[in-house]
């Protein structure tokens, strides 16, 4: 089972607590009396909402930063029940039972909260796993399954939100062509060139810049939108994923001897909004067959 992509305990570890709590709550009950039994109910609620609390908390910065507000909205919530909780606790400690009759106003917030609480909270949990799994939707819609990379879709979605943003600015795309990958697929099989499309896919992950957007349109063909830079800056990124696809190996199952392969790339002149997407691409595809007509394994700028 998987919560946000992490892994969660299931029934045995949930067993053993349930198991050791239930043991500690009647062992409390004979030796200590129903006073120390509330209170260890209280302390150990009071702890467990922590835990919560810090978890959420941890979640906004990690696991789940698209949902911020959703996930404060969470733990100001839970908050509440764990001061409260701790209030318990100290009041047991300090006036025994009769600090909890129902007459008093501690009891009257705390009921009415949990009260609250139990009405908010299982409508809340739905919409959360809900959004997310309407968000995972949405993500598979925009990635390739093969590379997880941007498609076509994904792409241009993401270009249009880089577009409307104010700090936006001209931009270059590069279409990244492998080399005789026919050959590969042939030669190889098509696990191999699955493999030889995966590899050029990290390649193309790790070495873009962080703002840049990397995608694949099908067969070998690649794209990568190169966003606030130059000229000089585009072509520097291409001779970089160009070296870097040329001298990296990737080992074939069964054989010996690695696999390389290169790239072609061909590189657009700068364009300033989403709707001349398409212009682009030719111009990156036409200067991409001139880079294979001259040879393969090169970069060619389209003329400006």
């Amino acid at each position: 089972m998987r919560f946000f992509g992490h892994s969660v305990p299931l029934w045995r570890p949930l067993l053993a607590v349930a198991v050791t709590y239930s043991a500690a709550q009647v062992l409390v009950q004979w030796s200590l009396g129903p006073v120390a039994r509330y209170a260890m109910l209280s302390g150990m609620s009071a702890l467990l909402f922590l835990v919560m609390v810090i978890t959420v908390i941890y979640g906004v910065r990690t696991f789940a930063k698209d949902l911020y507000g959703e996930m404060l909205f969470f733990a100001a919530l839970i908050s509440g029940i764990c001061v409260l909780n701790a209030l318990k606790f100290m009041k047991l400690l300090d006036g025994g039972l009769d600090a909890l009759q129902m007459d008093r106003n501690f009891q009257l917030v705390f009921y009415i909260y949990m009260s609250s609480l139990a009405t908010v909270l299982p409508p809340s949990i739905v919409w959360l796993v809900l959004r997310r799994l309407t968000d995972d939707l949405r993500n598979l819609a925009a990635r390739d399954p093969l590379t997880q990379l941007l498609n076509r879709r994904g792409l241009t979605e993401a270009l249009q939100r880089y577009f409307n943003s104010r700090k936006a600015v001209p931009a270059h795309l590069l279409m990244v062509d492998i080399d005789h990958f026919k050959r590969i697929n042939d030669t190889y099989g098509h696990p191999i060139g699955d493999a030889v499309l995966c590899h050029v896919a990290e390649v193309l992950r790790t070495t873009v810049r962080g703002g840049d957007l990397a995608g694949r349109f099908g067969g070998e063909e690649f794209v990568v939108i190169c966003l606030d830079t130059d000229v000089l800056g585009v072509m520097h990124l291409a001779e970089r994923l160009r070296a870097a696809i040329e001298n990296q190996a990737i080992q074939v199952t069964g054989s010996d001897h690695p696999l390389h392969c290169t790239i072609t790339v061909g590189v657009s002149r700068h364009f300033a909004n989403a709707h001349v997407l398409e212009d682009a691409m030719r111009e990156a595809d036409a200067a991409l067959y001139r880079g294979k007509a001259a040879g393969r394994n090169r970069i060619e700028l389209a003329p400006s």
